[in-house]
């Protein structure tokens, strides 16, 4: 599970549950998870979409589940001390803890806005973190929330607002894939997980107010912008969905960061 509060409609939910003993959670980013996974340490989880584009033969993907946005998706940003379209061959730092926003912002940058910056990898905000020299920096999760109401950067570039304004589509950041060994050996227990999950994310979607007033005080934020910025995440993976993660990948493929068997989706019903 996603260690993000993007996820609170669900695994608040979850924690409140009596489930079997062996259905273990592990908190962690999503490059973490996506390690955890590939290294066949956890069966399943919310990994970045890139996580199963990179590796599609290993996986499948848990249906009608998701951490997406249409439109703006407000955990998602490049903050830049310039406009965009000045960004070529300017340093971007990027976050570590996302490899689905690393490919979504250099695609929104060279594929949309034409420009070639430069790249380097490291932590993007906190105390003791120096930025000579750097014009952008692409934060997500509690960090992009941080930064935002620190108001320090003048461009705040929201990249599910830029992808669905170029696109016409949802962007989804991460998906719930689970490893083929897992589905081999036990169908029904994944069947029973997901299943699980979505109850899970259509009682969250009833007690919003209450979720808000739980995980607010971890940015910290106010109940009212955080109610705000949950509204906008999705957890659903609906047709248009999938076929906004086929676009997605199909950048990944043109690009050589994903291989043609991303394509097409595995969905695990």
């Amino acid at each position: 599970m996603v260690n993000y509060i993007n996820v609170a409609p669900i695994y608040e939910m979850w924690k409140e549950r009596v489930l079997p003993a062996d259905w273990q959670v592990v908190e962690g980013q999503p490059s973490r998870l996506n390690i955890l996974l590939a290294e066949d340490q956890i069966d399943m989880g919310f990994v970045s979409s890139y996580a199963y584009a990179a590796r599609p033969e290993r996986y499948q993907i848990l249906a009608d589940l998701s951490i997406s946005a249409t439109g703006p998706v407000g955990s998602v940003f490049l903050f830049s001390r310039i406009e965009p379209e000045a960004l070529d061959n300017k340093l971007i730092r990027l976050t570590g803890q996302s490899d689905t926003s690393i490919r979504l912002v250099k695609i929104i940058l060279e594929e949309f806005y034409r420009v070639r910056p430069r790249y380097e990898v490291g932590t993007v905000c906190g105390d003791g973190v120096r930025l000579d020299g750097v014009s952008a920096v692409l934060a997500i999760g509690d960090d992009a929330l941080r930064l935002r109401v620190e108001g320090s950067y003048p461009v705040q570039l929201d990249l599910g607002e830029v992808w669905h304004r170029t696109t016409g589509l949802p962007f989804v950041f991460s998906v719930c894939a689970v490893r083929e060994p897992f589905l081999a050996a036990e169908p029904e227990n994944a069947r029973a997980i997901r299943r699980t999950l979505v109850e899970c994310r259509q009682q969250g979607a009833l007690r919003m107010a209450e979720i808000c007033d739980r995980v607010a005080r971890r940015i910290p934020m106010d109940c009212e912008a955080c109610s705000a910025y949950l509204m906008g995440i999705e957890h659903d993976l609906s047709p248009v969905k999938c076929t906004a993660l086929e676009r997605f990948f199909q950048y990944l493929i043109d690009r050589g960061e994903a291989p043609p068997a991303a394509l097409p989706l595995k969905i695990f019903q």
